[in-house]
């Protein structure tokens, strides 16, 4: 009988450790990092770039959606500096010397920034490249300043787009399309 009965509160407590046990791994399971779904980015990061007249032209950006919202003139405000994409500042890298507007920007990697306007954009290539946003911008570290007519496009562009295209042996051009608007910042290569 006593063995009966010895048997008995062994299982019970071999039961009793074992729920413990799977409460314990469902807990852990459930909170578990590595199986928690990751949610896709709503501004995606991503990149353009080209090799015209021997240079390599890269541009680094966070391409967000317009998602049914007023971009310029509503979440991008007129007449305010924006970082050209979201989250950290869009980043423009030439291994070669260009000329933009007859200025040289020297090879190198920038912080590329925009005013847009209603008429008038203004475009900054600013020395400090890895930025957050817009918050650590400042206008004394531009290196170069140049300003472009926007350009309406005929359908809604949902996803802001850089593209790098070349117009020429040695010239080409940074194109940003987003919502309903096209700007272009022409360039040539200087050898």
């Amino acid at each position: 009988m006593k063995k009966i009965l010895l048997l008995m509160v062994s299982i019970v407590f071999i039961s009793c450790g074992n729920e413990k046990k799977q409460e314990e791994s469902q807990d852990h399971h459930t909170t578990s990092p590595e199986n928690s779904a990751t949610p896709k980015s709503l501004s995606p990061h991503t990149s353009a770039m080209a090799m015209i007249g021997g240079a390599h032209i890269h541009i680094d950006y966070s391409a967000p959606s317009v998602r049914d919202r007023i971009i310029f003139g509503g979440l991008v405000g007129y007449n305010t500096v924006w970082q050209a994409g979201a989250h950290k500042a869009t980043w423009v890298e030439t291994d070669k010397d260009l000329l933009i507007d007859d200025k040289l920007l020297k090879a190198g990697k920038y912080g590329f920034f925009v005013i847009p306007g209603k008429e008038q954009w203004q475009v900054m290539f600013n020395s400090r490249w890895d930025q957050h946003g817009k918050d650590e911008y400042t206008e004394t570290e531009n290196v170069l300043v140049t300003t472009v007519t926007p350009q309406p496009l005929n359908n809604l562009q949902e996803t802001l787009n850089y593209k790098v295209q070349q117009q020429n042996e040695d010239s080409g051009k940074i194109i940003l399309e987003w919502e309903k608007v096209k700007i272009e910042v022409p360039f040539m290569v200087i050898k």
